[in-house]
């Protein structure tokens, strides 16, 4: 496995600066969930005890539910890379969830990003 230290990095660690950034565009802690659901297949519950237990991302993407299969249709610059070039799998979860917030955050409205998703 990649070493890269945000794999070992506790989820809920960055979760507040994911609502943080959303909310300083006047976006709310609920619509971040329902992104982090929709990409994950957590439900609320699930969300809020994986951010409880303070697993890295290695876990939380591990232990996810049901990934979308749509999120392969999440492309774009995140971090100054592409996140449709990323070879590294749990890199690539972690840049499209980056990306699906960085969008929700400039303002797309949350229908709108999700049906682009979803093709």
């Amino acid at each position: 496995m990649s070493g890269h230290r945000i794999f070992q990095t506790a989820f809920a660690k960055v979760y507040p600066m994911y609502v943080q950034k959303a909310g300083r565009k006047g976006r709310t802690r609920a619509e971040v969930d329902q992104v982090i659901r929709w990409l994950t297949g957590y439900s609320q519950a699930a969300l809020e005890r994986q951010v409880a237990r303070e697993v890295d991302f290695t876990t939380f993407f591990a232990e996810a539910p049901a990934m979308n299969p749509r999120r392969e249709f999440v492309t774009g610059v995140v971090c100054g890379v592409r996140v449709e070039e990323l070879d590294d799998p749990l890199m690539r979860q972690i840049r499209i969830l980056d990306k699906l917030v960085d969008e929700l955050a400039k303002g797309k409205a949350l229908e709108k990003l999700l049906r682009a998703a979803d093709g």
